[in-house]
């Protein structure tokens, strides 16, 4: 379509038009990173994020060592939820680990702010957790029926909730999941860590079946608040619940 709109063009001035408008685009939207043993590329180009598989010895609270988290491959996004307005002080980096048992995912997330609930169940489990501050995976494994995925929330003081999303509504999802999480006010980040068991996400795990996935921050005391996604959903107001939009989840064997 662009192609035949501008074919009356030089094509020396196509490819100059072409190339500014994708710089633009890149500096108004702070692409999101994908860091791979060190290196940087755009997740635009890729849509996908790897999940490492975990071998070995798990800590005294049952995750996984540091050494084991920094081996698996990092995605970082920092822009809101139509992939503009970047904000590298609200930035996210989210790694994932797996066994056939657990899918651990850790999340890193700077802030500007902290501003949570101060009740939960005797849990830990809070309704609505949305309304405060909280980072966001949604999953869709592959053996997932029509657009039904799983949505898994975290505070930075350890609330959680976990739902189990289908056209018809929504439903607990009851995962069994486990949570750590620790802020660093100095450095002004706060990390959280979730072991989900497989079982709670798909009836029969293949790791070599890819899954859909996105991820999410929320953060403010009250609006307009900072509603930051991986892969844009680019709707007109904040909305996460666009599965079109999910990335690829792929396992590394």
């Amino acid at each position: 379509m662009l192609y035949a709109k501008f074919r009356t063009l030089n094509r020396f001035l196509l490819a100059w038009l072409l190339s500014a408008v994708m710089l633009a685009a890149r500096a108004g939207s702070g692409w999101e990173r994908c860091v791979i043993a060190g290196e940087t590329s755009s997740i635009r180009d890729t849509g996908t994020v790897n999940a490492l598989r975990f071998i070995g010895q798990t800590d005294a609270d049952g995750f996984p060592p540091d050494a084991a988290w920094k081996k698996a491959a990092a995605i970082e996004f920092r822009h809101d939820w139509q992939g503009k307005n970047a904000d590298e002080r609200r930035e996210t980096e989210v790694r994932l680990l797996w066994t056939a048992d657990v899918l651990y995912l850790s999340f890193l997330a700077k802030y500007r702010s902290i501003t949570v609930f101060e009740d939960a169940d005797s849990r830990g489990r809070r309704d609505k957790l949305w309304d405060r501050d909280v980072a966001e995976v949604f999953l869709q494994p592959a053996d997932s029926e029509g657009h039904g995925y799983k949505e898994i929330e975290v505070s930075p003081n350890g609330m959680w909730i976990d739902l189990d999303i289908a056209p018809g509504g929504k439903r607990d999802l009851n995962s069994g999941l486990r949570r750590r999480v620790h802020v660093d006010e100095k450095k002004m980040t706060w990390q959280a860590e979730l072991a989900v068991p497989m079982k709670s996400l798909t009836e029969k795990f293949d790791p070599a079946a890819a899954w859909r996935i996105n991820f999410y921050r929320v953060e403010g005391a009250k609006e307009p608040r900072f509603y930051s996604a991986w892969r844009p959903t680019g709707t007109p107001e904040p909305n996460f619940h666009v599965p079109e939009a999910f990335g690829k989840l792929v396992f590394e064997r």
